[in-house]
């Protein structure tokens, strides 16, 4: 009997919680226009702010080993610089650009397929190239079995000033041992 006893006197406070609010917003009149913004719920990351490198340079030292781009990883990883749209992200994973080079760095070390991708990538600029692929392996012969160059040419990409993004590539054009790379084309 408690409990019913209980439940009673729950119910009667709500009720008289209600008359008591609807009693004191009876002269409240609504808003014509929200006075507030929509906002998307798209989740923002900061991404800290670098100098940018010399890319005038020969290409031995423009790119650090040391991460500091956060980029999505998972079965398809990809990176895109803010002020990039997700639109665009779309557009160069379904292959609207057309490949127009590739680098190959198969069998190169950590080292040689650093240099080998600033020179390619400032030889791509100096040829107004849009779109190019990255072949780095899936690293079937590395130790463990795990792409080491991977991880690597995406934090080197994410560096450089006109990479505007990157996508891991569709299966026919190296899957996930290869990286289609948007380029920025100086007009």
């Amino acid at each position: 009997m408690n409990d019913f006893h209980d439940d009673t006197k729950k119910s009667e406070d709500s009720v008289c919680d209600n008359t008591l609010f609807r009693k004191a917003m009876q002269d409240v009149i609504p808003l014509s226009t929200p006075n507030h913004k929509e906002f998307n719920n798209r989740r923002v990351v900061a991404v800290p702010r670098k100098r940018k490198p010399n890319i005038e340079h020969d290409g031995d030292d423009i790119f650090s080993d040391s991460p500091s781009v956060s980029i999505e990883s998972g079965d398809d990883w990809s990176f895109a610089r803010p002020g990039v749209s997700q639109q665009t992200l779309r557009r160069l994973r379904r292959g609207y650009w057309p490949i127009q080079d590739n680098l190959d760095l198969h069998g190169f070390t950590r080292d040689t397929a650093r240099q080998q991708l600033a020179t390619f990538l400032m030889e791509c600029i100096e040829r107004q190239l849009r779109c190019v692929r990255v072949i780095h392996g899936k690293g079937l012969s590395s130790p463990n079995r795990e792409s080491i160059l991977k991880k690597q040419v995406g934090h080197w990409l994410a560096q450089h000033p006109s990479v505007m993004a990157f996508y891991q590539a569709k299966p026919s054009d190296g899957g996930s041992g290869a990286i289609l790379v948007l380029l920025r084309i100086n007009k």
